[in-house]
């Protein structure tokens, strides 16, 4: 199974394991945007880095 995108972002050093939990909180208290979104907003990380991510999970899926 394909990493979760905050432990991805975990692994690969661009945001804490605090950071990813902030997001998640904002997702339980009703934001229902998608982690990336809300982690740009926070300033935690930037569509590059997005952009990795979801490059990375196209790759997995081959």
């Amino acid at each position: 199974m394909p990493e979760k995108i905050g432990e991805f972002l975990i692994r690969i050093g661009v945001i804490t394991q605090q950071q990813v939990q902030e997001v998640l909180d904002a997702q339980k208290a009703g934001d229902s945007r998608l982690f990336g979104d809300i982690a740009i907003e926070y300033g935690y990380i930037n569509d590059e880095v997005l952009k990795k991510y979801i490059e990375a999970k196209a790759a997995w899926k081959k």
